[in-house]
């Protein structure tokens, strides 16, 4: 049997629509067959949820919601329908609350419970009104504001009272008062900028000082080794000295003056050989006489050895007369 080309186009068609459809609904979380992990939830009010808007547990997303539909006809209560990406284990107890954002999309945030028992395919979930970011800033701004209106009436009251008292005379002494204040302020603030310009001025010198006062410090610390080695050579100097018999090393020190002295004394007296060596002339002049003489005696051998010594080898023996003097030489070097 031969199709015609009408009916190709037309299956295909539906072929095409049904596929649309299809892909429609899976795109929003939808499937034809209820295959999968799938939890309920009742709300009386859903804020604004639609289908695959993301379930969280922990921040981490485990589903989305699949279907929304009515309990009734009341619209008391609403089932939200939410499909699980896998087999997890959920406490009996847990609580599932919807998360309204106003900037953003609405999620359900399921809180996890300690029950010992799991959740069930098709299960509900327990549910939990929440306020929402608007609602929760509203209920705190509210008590605030009522404070503010009671404390805005009370102003208001103070400063009729005020007005009730103060009299024209009063108002302007208040006013004598409050420019005299000015005044004063003004003489503060010119004070203060005196005292900053002063301050400033001795910031270099302060600061240099505490430099100077760190390097100090640096120094002693980078020394605190032969500081110490000092301190105990010190401490170690001064236990050898207060050991050390200073009495006695005076009173040897006393009698070693005292033998100088005498020894001193009888060096400038006559009595002893030392005392006449140093102070009788005469034995100073034999003595060179002495030296003198030697230095004759010398020059003579040395200018006339024959005279002393007979030998062949100097030829005969000399007969001039001896020498009455030191030669030049000789004199100059005994001088």
């Amino acid at each position: 049997m031969k199709i015609s080309n009408e009916t190709k186009v037309g299956a295909l068609t539906a072929v095409a629509i049904t596929l649309l459809i299809l892909g429609f609904n899976f795109l929003k979380g939808k499937t034809i067959l209820q295959t999968g992990n799938y939890l309920h939830a009742k709300y009386k009010d859903t804020k604004k949820v639609m289908v695959s808007n993301p379930v969280f547990i922990n921040g981490f997303q485990v589903g989305a919601v699949s279907d929304i539909e009515n309990e009734d006809e009341t619209l008391s209560n609403i089932v939200v329908t939410i499909k699980l990406k896998g087999d997890y284990q959920i406490p009996a107890n847990s609580i599932a609350a919807i998360n309204s954002n106003p900037l953003g999309t609405p999620s359900i945030e399921i809180t996890l419970g300690d029950d010992k028992k799991f959740l069930q395919p098709g299960d509900t979930l327990r549910t939990v009104e929440s306020a929402g970011i608007l609602s929760g800033v509203m209920e705190k701004i509210t008590p605030v504001a009522d404070q503010l209106k009671t404390t805005i009436h009370t102003l208001d009251s103070v400063m009729k009272n005020i007005n009730t008292i103060f009299d024209p005379t009063t108002k302007n002494n208040l006013q004598s008062v409050i420019a005299n204040v000015n005044k004063t302020t003004a003489s503060l603030v010119a004070s203060s900028a005196s005292l900053q310009e002063m301050m400033n001025q001795q910031t270099g010198t302060i600061a240099q000082s505490m430099k100077n006062v760190n390097s100090f410090t640096k120094n002693l610390s980078n020394n605190n080794d032969k500081i110490t080695r000092s301190l105990e050579s010190v401490e170690k100097a001064t236990g050898n000295f207060a050991q050390a018999d200073i009495s006695g090393s005076v009173e040897q020190l006393k009698q070693a003056i005292r033998n100088l002295n005498d020894v001193v004394a009888k060096m400038n007296s006559t009595d002893g050989s030392l005392g006449k060596l140093i102070n009788d002339q005469s034995l100073y002049n034999n003595l060179n006489n002495t030296i003198r003489s030697a230095n004759i005696l010398v020059d003579d051998l040395r200018m006339h050895p024959k005279r002393y010594v007979s030998i062949s080898v100097f030829g005969k023996k000399d007969k001039s007369g001896p020498l009455m003097a030191p030669l030049a030489d000789s004199a100059k070097t005994s001088n």
